[in-house]
């Protein structure tokens, strides 16, 4: 998992997502050659960004919400934290309390268990150069039987 790429990315980048089922990218593509990149590893899953222009709005969209082995997923790029989510999150949490929330946006790797939801919740931080961040993350984990496991991040040197 990946986030805010903003048009960057890179050989390692690409060799940590190897080997993944699924990859999933909370938005700030920067391009649709990023997208590209990505799904031709492993099937892609994303939404958009406040970068994203049209060629990523046309193919992503903003809310994505979908079962990964039985586990309820929702993808939002400024979808906020525990305690301090957006109006657009809080309107899907009311719909359907997910058990895995994902968000990027904010460049800050959090990963964090909101007990009031009993939802996971992970922001990958921020996989490309763009932007205040002094470390480059990605996140990789196992869906088991609903739950994620193993969870681990990967970092490089902006």
């Amino acid at each position: 998992m990946l986030s805010d790429t903003h048009n960057y990315i890179d050989a390692q980048v690409l060799k940590a997502v190897e080997g993944s089922d699924e990859i999933w990218h909370a938005g700030d593509f920067g391009s649709i050659a990023i997208a590209d990149s990505l799904a031709a590893i492993a099937p892609l899953r994303g939404v958009y960004g406040n970068i994203d222009g049209p060629d990523i709005r046309s193919v992503y969209p903003e809310v994505n919400r979908f079962d990964c082995e039985s586990m309820n997923v929702l993808m939002i790029h400024i979808g906020g934290y525990p305690g301090k989510y957006t109006p657009l999150t809080k309107k899907m949490f009311a719909q359907q309390s997910p058990q895995l929330f994902i968000s990027g946006h904010s460049h800050i790797l959090k990963i964090i268990y909101d007990e009031k939801f009993q939802c996971l919740h992970i922001n990958p931080g921020a996989a490309g150069k763009q932007g205040w961040h002094t470390v480059r993350t990605v996140v990789r984990f196992e869906v088991d039987g609903g739950e994620a496991r193993n969870c681990r991040v990967i970092e490089f040197k902006v």
